[in-house]
Parts: structure tokens; C-alpha cells; sequence
């Protein structure tokens, strides 16, 4: 992997290639329990009754190669997880907007090389541009439009809109940007995405009883010159006040222009008394 730019040695996961796939396979065994592992940035694996779902990974270094000689260079913080060639188990993956990061052509189309079977959810107003990077035909892919079902044994999926930093539609009225609400077994996981707090989010959220609520916390700075996110401190209050019984933060520690402490986000739960995990990249939570 490359280090490059002002960091000397990269973040390295806490398993990663081999040990990574050893756990996930231990976790097999353990059927009744849902198991959670952050792949960096908005990714993660999600394991359920020996089912796995990739939601938004990122596992190459495309952005990285793209704006090398660029006045925006993307200088990778911490080292991949795994080859997306590796992981030839995957029955679901989901990609919430069009930007590289969540919707990778280097992860994605190895992922479909090893997957023959693999879905591939998108948002409706995203699945032109989504099948032409992935090299597909469009029937390949399928479409989510916020507020509709799509059921993929044993998940089930819901689309609400998310604002990226604003709430945009296609002319056939439907979201560029999306999150996830995702039921599991017993378990609901809200996945936003990429998103920042817009009026009517929240009461959205509470129609359902959120167990997991996975957020960006690398805020929104104009400087960066990229569409920001939640803060820290945001992303705390959100869950807060949808009452979700634990959030997850990501989005951050990948890219060294973009990126944000979480130091802000664990101490504001503390303060908010809000639950919270906070997952090493690499790492396994498991219910």
C-alpha cells in the first residue's frame, strides 16, 4: 500500500487480509448473533445467519491514483482491509450515492467477478451512471427509490433521503443521495450515507426503532472544497434524539484532507449519554 504525503506510517487495521477472512468465518458459527465490521471509511460488512452485506465499501486506492498530481491530493491514512477479490461470500452490496468512495468501480467490479449472483442496490436516480461504471447493463443493478421495500433475503431495505450537503432529485423526482434503513432478524440499522442534518430528518428516523445508527462524523469545513457531513458532535445528537440504542461513527481516518478526531463525537455521547461504539478499522461488533 502506498505511504505517501505527511503521515510516515499508515494506519494499519486491526485484522486485515488473512485474519480478517479468519474471523469472519469464526463469526459463522455463531448464528444467532448479528456481526458488524467497519472496512474504513462508510464501509462495512455485515454478517447475518451466515449472509453477508457490503454496505458502501471502499477497498482500493482509485481516489489515491486520481488525484496524485492534483491540487487535492487524496492521501490514504489507513491501509486497505482486504482485496475486494477475497471476498467471494458476498450476497448483497449497497452503494447510498455516486461519488467514488460508496460507489468504487475498483472494489465493485472484482466484487462482481467472484460474486456471480451478487445484488447490487442503488438508488433509482443513480443506476444509469452506477451501470456504466461498474461495466454493466443497467438490468444488472437493483433499483431503491426512498420510501419503497426491496427485500433480499435476509435483509430488508428501506430508502430515506439524505442531504449531501443538499437534498437533490433526478427530473423523475427521485434522490441522488440516499441512507439505509436496513432490518435484520430483530435488528434495524440506520445507514445514512453520506449526509449533513435537514429539516425532517429526524422525525423520519423515528418511525422506526433504530438499534445501530452508522454516521460520518468528518463535518463539513468549505476548505476542503468537497459536500460535507455530520460533525461529531451532529452525529451524537441525531442519534439522541431518534433514540437509537447505539451509533457507530465512520467516515473518517481515510483520507488525510478529509477527516475529522473522534475524540469530539465519544466525548459529546459521554456527555449526551448516548450509546456508542467506537470500532478500530478492521474490527468486529457483534449483538
Amino acid at each position: 500500500m502506498q505511504i505517501s504525503g505527511e503521515i510516515e506510517f499508515m494506519i494499519k487495521p486491526v485484522l486485515q487480509d488473512d485474519a480478517f477472512l479468519e474471523d469472519v468465518f469464526r463469526a459463522k458459527r455463531t448464528l444467532k448473533r448479528l456481526h458488524l465490521w467497519w472496512l474504513g471509511q462508510s464501509g462495512f460488512l455485515i454478517q447475518w445467519q451466515g449472509r453477508h452485506l457490503l454496505i458502501d465499501p471502499y477497498l482500493s486506492d482509485s481516489l489515491t491514483k486520481k488525484y496524485e498530481e492534483t491540487n487535492n491530493p487524496h492521501v490514504r491514512m489507513t491501509e486497505r482491509v482486504i482485496a475486494p477479490e477475497r471476498l467471494d461470500f458476498v450476497d448483497v452490496v449497497t452503494s447510498s450515492h455516486n461519488h467514488t468512495d460508496h460507489l468504487d468501480g475498483e472494489t465493485l467490479i472484482p466484487l462482481l467477478k467472484v460474486n456471480l449472483n451478487l445484488i447490487v442496490l442503488v438508488s433509482r436516480a443513480n443506476i444509469n451512471f452506477a451501470a456504466e461504471r461498474l461495466q454493466v447493463p443497467v438490468e444488472r443493478l437493483t433499483a431503491i427509490r426512498v420510501d419503497e421495500k426491496v427485500e433480499v433475503e435476509p435483509f430488508v431495505f428501506y430508502a430515506i433521503p439524505s442531504a449531501h450537503e443538499a437534498l437533490e432529485k433526478d427530473g423523475n423526482d427521485d434522490h441522488r443521495f440516499i441512507g439505509l434503513i436496513i432490518q435484520i432478524g430483530k435488528w434495524t440499522i440506520y445507514h445514512s450515507g453520506d449526509c449533513v442534518l435537514y429539516d425532517g430528518l429526524a422525525e423520519r428516523l423515528k418511525k422506526w426503532k433504530i438499534d445501530i445508527a452508522l454516521l460520518p462524523i468528518n463535518g463539513h469545513d468549505p476548505l476542503r472544497s468537497v459536500a460535507g457531513n455530520f460533525t461529531g458532535q451532529e452525529a451524537v445528537h441525531l442519534a439522541k434524539a431518534v433514540e437509537a440504542r447505539l451509533v457507530i461513527p465512520c467516515h473518517y481516518e481515510m483520507f488525510e484532507f478529509n477527516t475529522a478526531s473522534p475524540q469530539i463525537f465519544v466525548q459529546t455521547a459521554v456527555d449526551e449519554g448516548q450509546a456508542y461504539q467506537l470500532l478500530k478499522c478492521g474490527e468486529r461488533f457483534s449483538l
